[in-house]
């Protein structure tokens, strides 16, 4: 484990994660040979063992474990409540700041996952170790997980859902301090197309793999889009589809014989993105699909620990985004997704928090669990 220096606050600890580089290696150009989440894991795991947590780190991934921790509860089997932020953040390429600096200036933190999710985790973090001398005598055992992977294949949260049981869970994400009990799934198709290259000059004698590419493209909007859109639940609404990327061609004169498509689809509970890969085999005759797929969410706001979050400031709310909360879902956990920061900063070239936004989160977070000691409230 690794020994932390002394910190005045979540300001400090979220600078300190975020000077430790963890970015997900997986999804494209990581903008920087540090990758992987195993450092940040080892700094976690070391906070919280300083806080009295019993904790393992424990590999999902070759050198990519989650950092779990519990706090020993006076009470056996006392039901689990998980903090559950990521460690992963997405690629550094073409930031504008110094992706790993920690800087404070202007009143906000800068850096890779100031707002996703090293700031959310600092804040449930410094909130468990202001806690950290009442824990045990809750109703509830505590438990927080950093987990590997959420940006891409959410392995590290698939990992502990299949390990431990949890009665309710906690993820962390910038959700502006409301309580994001309901979110949109997602299906990612990768498309390739395939045809014969030759020279420009005599396109009739090859095969133009990127005109099939567009055809597939022409079938996603005009066909796949309209019959997705036909499902709309009450909370979250239609499914969304965008077009990300498209890479074909090697040389301007010279006929392309490959191309690849990446296709983000956003689901409702009842919609079906596996007919949108159906009738894409249908209209573009040997396209290659690959697709990978990550559930909504949806949890009664009527929840006893929902209520007692919205009574503390934190209301119910929803989002077109998806994140580990759904994955425990899955698992029959209810779950939500809640921490200070904006989403809007999530993901930008110039990534950042603001400060009263991460101490707001870490008073928060520990009038919630003052507020556990009386469960049946």
């Amino acid at each position: 484990m690794v020994s932390l220096e002394p910190m005045s606050g979540a300001a400090e600890l979220a600078a300190e994660l975020i000077r430790t580089p963890s970015v997900n290696p997986d999804g494209g150009d990581p903008g920087t040979e540090h990758t992987g989440e195993a450092r940040c894991a080892e700094l976690v795991a070391g906070f919280l063992e300083d806080c009295g947590a019993e904790v393992s780190l424990r590999e999902v991934l070759p050198g990519r474990p989650n950092a779990v921790g519990f706090f020993p509860n006076k009470t056996p089997g006392a039901p689990r409540i998980l903090f559950a932020p990521h460690l992963d953040t997405v690629s550094v390429a073409g930031m504008t700041i110094a992706p790993f600096s920690g800087e404070i200036r202007d009143g906000r933190l800068w850096g890779r996952g100031a707002s996703d999710t090293k700031g959310p985790a600092a804040a449930m973090l410094w909130a468990l170790r202001e806690a950290k001398g009442f824990l045990a005598d809750l109703p509830y055992e505590i438990w927080f997980a950093g987990l590997v992977g959420e940006e891409a294949g959410q392995h590290g949260a698939k990992a502990l859902a299949a390990q431990e049981r949890f009665d309710f869970v906690l993820a962390g994400e910038p959700t502006s301090l409301e309580t994001v009990h309901a979110h949109k799934g997602s299906c990612w198709l990768k498309l390739e197309t395939r045809g014969r290259a030759v020279h420009a000059s005599r396109p009739a004698d090859g095969e133009n793999a990127i005109y099939k590419m567009c055809s597939a493209i022409d079938c996603l909007l005009r066909e796949v889009l309209p019959e997705l859109e036909k499902t709309r639940d009450p909370v979250l609404g239609s499914p969304t589809l965008s077009v990300g990327t498209v890479h074909g061609g090697s040389k301007v004169n010279i006929v392309p014989d490959s191309c690849e498509a990446h296709v983000d689809i956003r689901t409702v509970p009842g919609s079906r993105p596996e007919a949108a890969i159906d009738l894409l085999r249908a209209r573009v005759p040997g396209i290659s699909i690959e697709s990978k797929k990550s559930e909504p969410l949806f949890t009664d706001p009527s929840h006893p620990l929902i209520r007692k979050l919205a009574e503390l400031g934190a209301p119910p709310a929803t989002a077109p985004w998806f994140c580990d909360a759904a994955v425990f879902a899955s698992h029959g956990i209810p779950s939500v997704a809640i921490g200070p920061g904006s989403i809007a900063q999530a993901h930008t070239a110039d990534e950042s928090i603001a400060l009263a936004d991460l101490e707001a989160g870490a008073a928060f977070f520990l009038r919630f669990l003052e507020s556990l000691a009386s469960r049946g409230s």
